[in-house]
């Protein structure tokens, strides 16, 4: 009796040593769920990996990748190719493989395209109807001016193009996937697999469900704007001003071919560029934390009588003709300065690390600038298996990437604060000031526009015209007799200039934009290695 007991004493201590460590490990799990950490540490997940029928396996990590990449749109797709075509084993983990039907990303600016043509994707825009863009028409009360491209010094094919999302994507994922190196796989990642704070790669479900893991020395997150990897490697300050409300127009003609249209309307900017030789892109800025719905006809209403009149009326009939058909979709519009967490072992990439507002159609530069910053800075290096040299080293592509990459996003910043309408007089007068500096011609418009197009990435330069726009508004106001009311309106003028760019450049970082030479990782050297067998 006393033996049986015994015996149920013990297994009841064992069964509440279980149970305890169970609840122990669900609460730490709720814990690291509210941080919003993305994180595996688990020794034994380290040990298991895709095997060649299809099932869950273990490795000895002799078939690791070279390097993981998360997420295959524009910035995972040419990363893939330009790393592969260097030599590299890529493992690409792609959420949706369909081609992808999106109101954005449209848009590639000239310098875009040069960067492009650096990585020797340029065939990526051909076959799929895209058109050439010279520059942009600015609509205001209805005055209108043409700012071109200042492109005299490059080969005819350098322009800006315009095209559907979803085949320019298709079209860069074919060319990676052309390689051999280059395995792109349809999965979600869900989560960073990291061991004594390195990270190793990626847990992911496929498309079947079956729970896998894959392995690299260095892995990239580029998985978007809805990015649920970015927390574990940066500081996340998303900020959503507005929405797009997108709409297709069909054999609609421009009153500037080959030009991108921007409308200052009232509240915000409206904007119209060729996606193909028969469709032309209307997007609408909504300015707020929501939009009028689309079920109950608020949105139809509010573009018919809101928006409609105060477009072009060479394209009124096209535009009311597309509301009038249905097929109308929102984006939020999201900015986010890049806030990295070296991390040894990982990397953010493209809408994930960084995002400016749209109105410029900017980031496919910024991404693929930053593709050829870190390309370049890899190259050198044969084997990439010493993460924390490795992430050391790394630090220098925040630095490098800052010209072309803080002059894009402050002016979108700062354009799309100055071009939204305001009760405020000093903003109104900022606001016909900028319409009228543009419309002066020469290096007035030249300037600005090639900040915008990515040709001047100058950051310095950016700062320059932006307060001469600002000066040129309030000599407007001086003369031809100054008054204390206009006076004090310009005064005001200047202040409000000052509260849109200062901000941005802060966030972007005034250090590393404007003295990058002064920051010691902008010398740091390639790690020395052995060489790869």
């Amino acid at each position: 009796m006393v033996e049986e007991m015994a015996d149920s004493s013990v297994l009841g201590w064992i069964l509440c040593s279980a149970i305890t460590l169970v609840a122990l490990c669900g609460v730490v799990s709720k814990i690291r769920k509210r941080k919003g950490i993305s994180v595996t540490r688990t020794e034994s997940s380290l040990n298991s990996v895709l095997t060649s029928n299809g099932e869950c396996g273990s490795t000895d990590g002799s078939h690791h990748a070279d390097v993981i990449i998360v997420g295959a749109g524009v910035a995972g797709s040419a990363l893939a190719y330009t790393l592969g075509k260097d030599g590299r084993r890529v493992h690409v983990i792609e959420r949706d493989l369909s081609e992808p039907d999106r109101i954005v990303g449209e848009l590639l600016q000239p310098g875009g395209y040069l960067k492009l043509l650096e990585l020797g994707l340029e065939d990526c825009v051909e076959e799929i109807d895209a058109q050439q863009v010279f520059g942009y028409a600015l609509f205001k009360d209805g005055k209108h001016t043409r700012l071109s491209y200042p492109l005299e010094k490059f080969h005819s094919d350098v322009s800006g193009r315009s095209f559907h999302n979803g085949r320019f994507i298709r079209r860069m994922r074919e060319k990676s996937a052309s390689l051999q190196n280059v395995h792109i796989e349809q999965g979600t990642v869900t989560s960073l697999l990291e061991e004594k704070g390195i990270i190793r790669g990626v847990q992911y479900k496929t498309k079947d469900g079956c729970e896998l893991t894959a392995f690299a020395p260095l892995t990239i997150v580029c998985d978007g704007c809805f990015s649920n990897l970015r927390r574990s490697l940066c500081n996340p300050k998303v900020d959503v001003p507005s929405y797009f409300v997108g709409l297709v127009l069909e054999n609609c003609h421009l009153p500037y071919s080959n030009h991108g249209h921007v409308i200052l309307a009232d509240p915000s900017p409206i904007l119209f560029y060729p996606i193909s030789s028969t469709e032309v892109r209307c997007l609408v800025d909504v300015p707020g934390p929501r939009v009028p719905s689309i079920a109950n006809g608020e949105m139809a209403n509010y573009l018919k009588t809101i928006v409609a009149p105060q477009v072009p009326p060479e394209i009124y009939d096209s535009f009311v003709a597309a509301v009038d058909k249905g097929n109308i979709r929102t984006m939020p519009n999201r900015s986010m300065p890049a806030a990295p967490l070296p991390t040894p072992g990982a990397l953010l990439m493209g809408d994930a690390f960084n995002m400016r507002h749209p109105l410029t159609g900017g980031g496919m530069t910024v991404a693929l600038s930053d593709i050829v910053v870190l390309c370049n800075l890899l190259r050198p290096i044969s084997d990439l298996s010493d993460a924390p040299t490795l992430c050391k080293y790394l630090e220098s592509f925040y630095t490098l990437r800052k010209p072309v990459a803080s002059t894009i996003n402050t002016l979108a910043g700062a354009l799309y604060k100055v071009f939204c309408a305001s009760p405020d007089q000093a903003r109104k007068e900022m606001r016909q000031a900028c319409f009228d500096y543009l419309s002066l011609g020469g290096v007035f418009s030249t300037g600005p526009i090639s900040l915008l197009s990515g040709l001047n990435p100058r950051p310095l330069s950016l700062v320059l015209h932006f307060f001469a726009v600002a000066i040129y508004g309030v000599g407007r106001l001086l003369l031809p007799f100054p008054s204390p009311k206009r006076i004090w309106i310009g005064a005001r003028l200047i202040s409000g200039a000052s509260g849109i760019i200062f901000p941005i450049i802060k966030a972007e970082g005034v250090r590393q934009m404007f003295f990058p030479a002064t920051v010691p990782a902008y010398y740091r050297a390639p790690p020395l290695v052995e060489e790869r067998i």
